[in-house]
């Protein structure tokens, strides 16, 4: 009997050896696995916070026609545009008068969840007229507007526009520089224009054969000056042409 039961001593051994490894194993996937979902847990709850955005600095570098654009990620407005590369627009949003991209301390400002709206919204691509919104104001819409027009903010002078010229449901905002072409603008009216976070927009033409189109706030027209030279500072800090 001793021997019978020695001889299956080891048997006994192998079977309980086995057993354990299978439970300690078993552990170790789910250890692995509650990892995996905690992670999994914390990047999805990032991103779906994040809601598109990025406070990622990374610099890359678009390139359209002759120009190359060098900005920060967190400047880019849609995701599928944080890349290097060749494209044909490059659209951007930045907080004004701080000119920053997005970031965790920003966040209400671009989630436009206080009552200050403060983003504006920035799109270079390849330049389509051969002036720009100031240039065009005496050959083109001089003759599209109703005259005379309304004092604006910031001294400028609100216009109207006719019935055929196509400007539905908006004003031209309108302000002398002197030696240069007017300062010139079109915003949106009436009740578009209380749901828009940006609804005024100009262009102006930079770089080589580029159109940068920015979109703000219409509480912004009280100092034009100082917005339309912080969008050409901001432009020239970023663009790079191959002149």
């Amino acid at each position: 009997m001793k021997q019978a039961a020695t001889a299956s001593g080891p048997e006994f051994e192998v079977v309980d050896s086995t057993l354990m490894k299978r439970v300690f194993y078993a552990f170790a996937a789910l250890a692995l696995l509650s990892v995996a979902i905690s992670l999994g847990g914390k990047w999805l709850g990032r991103s779906i916070a994040m809601a598109g955005y990025t406070d990622d600095t990374t610099i890359h570098e678009v390139v359209i026609g002759n120009n190359v654009i060098a900005v920060p990620a967190n400047f880019i407005r849609f995701e599928q545009a944080r890349r290097d590369g060749i494209a044909s627009r490059l659209d951007l949003y930045m907080r004004y008068p701080e000119m920053d991209g997005y970031s965790t301390a920003a966040r209400d400002d671009f989630n436009h969840t206080g009552a200050r709206k403060n983003v504006v919204f920035l799109s270079f691509e390849q330049q389509m007229m051969s002036r720009d919104m100031s240039g065009r104001f005496a050959p083109i819409y001089s003759a599209l507007i109703v005259q005379p027009g309304t004092p604006g903010p910031g001294g400028t002078t609100l216009y109207g526009f006719t019935e055929k010229s196509g400007y539905l449901n908006e004003v031209l905002a309108v302000a002398g520089r002197p030696g240069k072409d007017p300062f010139v603008a079109r915003c949106l009216s009436g009740p578009s224009a209380e749901e828009s976070l940006a609804p005024c927009e100009r262009d102006l033409q930079v770089g080589d054969g580029l159109s940068l189109t920015y979109r703000f706030p219409r509480e912004f027209l009280g100092n034009w000056q100082a917005l339309d030279a912080a969008i050409a500072a901001a432009a020239a800090h970023v663009l790079k042409t191959g002149r």
